[in-house]
């Protein structure tokens, strides 16, 4: 038996609900070709059935479940051919956000990128690899935010969870922080100097080494 995960009342039980289901499936606790039905999942994250329905049209949407009529909802997941797809989409897409940002920021938005590179150069310093991985998606954030555009934010945010979370858990070199940080440095320096083009050498550069160290 599914171990029970309560889903916490955070205000949008679907919502909850679907961002729980998208990471049982991104990190294999629901298997491709497993059904789903309202039942088992109102036992096993202790929920009703509406908020239930809600999560299953957002994960069909996202190509994550599929419902076939008379049998029901079973689990698509991605492979690791979606995921690799998906390291180069980001890299087309980051690297338009990154020229956009350059373009775009505000004064306060470049303070908030700089201080969250200081953070980087804390947590390295610090080797806590875990807060290091949680400045690292703000830093990014930052910039899809800065970019100035809805679509733009909404696609990559969405490339940036599921690259993660499919990562699960997994070890890291020695030199990982140090590496991360000297690719953001060099991202980082290109919002300093106003420069989009070494903006998307720096951010092309770096997602290639994402996808090597991801094993993609």
């Amino acid at each position: 038996m599914y171990k029970t995960t309560p889903i916490p009342n955070s205000g949008n039980l679907s919502n909850s609900l679907f961002h729980q289901l998208r990471t049982d499936i991104l990190q294999g606790k629901l298997k491709p070709g497993e059904k789903l039905t309202e039942q088992r999942i109102c036992q096993e994250y202790v929920v009703s059935r509406t908020p239930v329905r809600e999560a299953f049209q957002k994960l069909e949407n996202d190509g994550l479940i599929e419902t076939i009529p008379n049998r029901g909802a079973f689990v698509v997941g991605v492979s690791d051919r979606d995921i690799a797809d998906m390291y180069e989409l980001r890299k087309a897409y980051e690297e338009l956000a990154v020229r956009w940002a350059i373009e775009r920021i505000t004064d306060e938005e470049f303070e908030q990128l700089k201080e969250a590179y200081e953070f980087m150069e804390f947590y390295t310093m610090k080797k806590d690899i875990e807060k290091m991985l949680n400045i690292n998606m703000h830093f990014h954030q930052l910039i899809y935010n800065a970019a100035h555009n809805r679509m733009l934010l909404h696609t990559l945010t969405n490339f940036q969870v599921y690259t993660k979370q499919r990562r699960g858990e997994k070890t890291y070199a020695d030199n990982y922080l140090e590496e991360v940080l000297a690719e953001h440095r060099e991202i980082f320096q290109a919002f300093v100097t106003k420069d989009p083009n070494a903006g998307s050498a720096a951010i092309t550069k770096h997602l290639d080494n994402a996808k090597k160290r991801a094993n993609y």
